[in-house]
C-alpha cells in the first residue's frame, strides 16, 4: 500500500498520497478533482469564513472546482486565470508564477474581458492549497493589473509555513514531510 497522510477536510476524512518533490521533501497530494463531497463541503466552510466579495478569481486548474462551487453556493461569478493564451482571449494580461508542484516557471493569463469583470470589484482569490504563496502573488498581480481590490485570499489547505500566515483564510493545515 502506498504511503498516505490521513486528515479531516471540512469534516470529511481523506487519505492523501505522499509524493516526492525532491530528495529532501515529500508532500501530501490534495486533489479536489472528482471529489465532489470534499469540494461542496470545503466551499461551504470557506464561505462561512470569507468576508464580503463581488467575484472569485482562481488559477487554472486545481482551484477551478472550488471556485465554481463557491460561486454556485454564493450566487456570485468566478474567473479563471489561464495557463496559456487561448484563441478567444483578447489582449491578455500576463504574470509569471513558480509553484512547488510545478517544475518550471509558468505564466497566468487573463483576457481583457475577464480582467474587466474584476475592475473596481472586491475579489476573493481562492485555490485548493496555499504553500509557497507564489500562485497567490501571481493572482494578486493579475487582480491589481485589472483594477480589482482583493477582499481576501482563501484555500482549503495551508501547507508548511503558509499555515502560520495570518493574512489567508484556510480550513486545515497540511504538513510538509522532510526526509
Amino acid at each position: 500500500m502506498a504511503n498516505t497522510y490521513k486528515m479531516t477536510i471540512a469534516g470529511l476524512e481523506r487519505e492523501l498520497p505522499i509524493c516526492p518533490v525532491s530528495d529532501k521533501l515529500d508532500i501530501a497530494a490534495f486533489v479536489m478533482f472528482s471529489d465532489v463531497e470534499v469540494t461542496v463541503a470545503s466551499a461551504a466552510e470557506l464561505l462561512k469564513k470569507c468576508p464580503d466579495f463581488d467575484i472569485i478569481l482562481t488559477a487554472e486548474s486545481k482551484g477551478i472546482p472550488l471556485a465554481f462551487e463557491m460561486a454556485r453556493q454564493s450566487g456570485k461569478s468566478y474567473v479563471v486565470a489561464r495557463k496559456s493564451i487561448k484563441l478567444y482571449m483578447s489582449e491578455p494580461v500576463e504574470v509569471e508564477v513558480k509553484s512547488i508542484t510545478t517544475a518550471n516557471v509558468q505564466k497566468l493569463y487573463l483576457a481583457a474581458e475577464k480582467a474587466e469583470l474584476l475592475r473596481g470589484k472586491k475579489v476573493l482569490i481562492v485555490d485548493d492549497v496555499i504553500s509557497t504563496g507564489e500562485s497567490l502573488k501571481a493572482l494578486e498581480t493579475l487582480t491589481q493589473a485589472a483594477g480589482g481590490n482583493i477582499a481576501a485570499e482563501a484555500a482549503v489547505l495551508a501547507e508548511g509555513d503558509a499555515a502560520d500566515r495570518d493574512d489567508i483564510i484556510f480550513l486545515e493545515k497540511l504538513p510538509l514531510f522532510f526526509k
